[in-house]
């Protein structure tokens, strides 16, 4: 298995004033192993495909990360953010599936 050390972001809705919620974003970094690569290219109605990869990273997980696993939207990973797809907890361990290129405004 391949290694990963990379960064996950995470975004958190904090009350900044009373009654207002605003999502925070927390970048932190993580190590961990690479569990499997797969990708595709996936037809749309853009003009360029788009790459969808189905990759599983297994990061040593930290407090924050369990308290937060929910909140997790992407790790970057070979140069580009992807988007969490589903996080599955096997303590020490979070369990990360990856998807499609994340966008900022996902």
């Amino acid at each position: 298995m391949a290694k990963y050390y990379g960064k996950i972001g995470y975004v958190i809705s904090q009350e900044t004033k009373p009654g207002v919620w605003e999502e925070i974003p927390v970048v932190k970094q993580y190590c961990g192993e690479q569990l499997n690569t797969r990708s595709k290219w996936q037809t749309s109605s853009h003009l360029n495909d788009n790459i969808d990869i189905s990759n599983q990273l297994s990061i040593v997980a930290d407090p924050f990360a369990y308290q937060n696993f929910h909140n997790i939207r992407y790790v970057e990973f070979q140069g580009c953010k992807w988007k969490v797809t589903s996080v599955e907890i096997q303590r020490p361990r979070l369990i990360l599936s990856i998807g499609g290129v994340y966008n900022d405004r996902d």
